[in-house]
């Protein structure tokens, strides 16, 4: 219990020493209410903080299934594209077109491509499956399909293939009640939230700010620096970002098997005990901070080149 400082017979309030207001003080924040979330529960859209080297901004995400949504439209973002001058495109034997990556990053998992190519080659060699096996496949490619569509994925506040950050919880509400074109707005529930939403409502909960910032800094600082929360949601917002972006290259950075992959998956197993935990923390330290530093380089660098910031 707080000590009271005694009070003074003429005095109409008692002083508090410095325990006492640091206690008050204290209470007072204890009485503050948290951020209202029952608005975002209702829209089932979330305000999210982004943290690149360009600054800090707030944007939106939902999550819906794949079927319900129609994708951003890249095709006026593309046509500026700075990193589409670093990119080399070939033809396969199957006429499909391969991106290669940053010329570094694609040198350092050269030998993982090789690995990719062999076994495609092996898989070209086992010859035609027969009539039966054909009308399987085709069946399974439609249960495949059908099972995309109800898959929820990300989507943001977006437009033209562009994330929209803005530097302030005002200018990201004045946006939202100005009725602009957004990606977000063919959500059932966009007029709903642009009629409802104050500043005081984009108050980000910690699982949804994120610092892509300080992510490179921290993968060149070695092992024994790496800081796996930032890292592990790092690749979490990555990830939904190249999908809402339609970023083919960073998705196939962060793909399953890629080395980016198998880092996430070690930072993931090193945070758990036991003999998960050890053997998470072994694989890390077999992981070279310099391809892993050079990928993410890449993943920011891509990122912040198709933000458009807003005041």
């Amino acid at each position: 219990m707080a000590r009271q400082s005694p009070q003074r017979p003429d005095a109409d309030e008692p002083e508090l020493d410095d325990t006492d207001a640091a206690a008050a003080a204290d209470e007072v924040e204890e009485d503050r209410p948290p951020a209202d979330r029952a608005l975002w529960d209702e829209v089932r859209i979330d305000p999210v903080e982004i943290a690149l080297p360009a600054g800090t901004g707030f944007t939106l995400r939902a999550y819906r299934q794949a079927r319900e949504l129609t994708p951003t439209d890249v095709a006026e973002r593309d046509q500026d594209d700075p990193f589409l001058a670093r990119r080399q495109v070939v033809e396969t034997e199957e006429d499909e077109e391969v991106v290669i990556l940053d010329e570094e990053f694609a040198a350092l998992s050269a030998e993982e491509d090789d690995e990719d190519e062999e076994k495609d080659a092996k898989s070209r060699r086992k010859g035609k499956a027969d009539a039966s096996d054909d009308e399987k496949a085709e069946a399974d490619e439609d249960e495949d399909e059908d099972e995309a569509g109800d898959e929820e994925v990300p989507v943001f506040l977006t437009h033209k293939g562009r994330l929209l950050l803005f530097k302030t919880p005002e200018s990201l509400v004045t946006f939202i009640r100005s009725g602009a074109p957004n990606d977000l707005s063919q959500l059932d529930s966009w007029n709903e939230l642009s009629e409802r939403l104050e500043p005081a409502d984009i108050a980000p909960l910690d699982e949804d700010t994120y610092e892509l910032d300080l992510v490179v800094e921290n993968l060149r600082g070695g092992h024994d620096a790496w800081d796996h929360e930032l890292l592990i949601e790092a690749g979490e917002i990555a990830r939904d970002l190249a999908y809402a972006l339609r970023l083919p290259a960073v998705l196939d950075m962060l793909s399953a098997g890629s080395s980016l992959d198998d880092l996430d998956e070690a930072l993931r197993a090193s945070v758990n005990g036991g003999v998960g935990g050890f053997l998470g923390r072994r694989r890390l330290k077999k992981i070279g901070a310099q391809t892993a530093s050079l990928g993410w380089r890449t993943i920011v660098g891509k990122i912040s080149a198709v933000v458009d910031w807003r005041d």
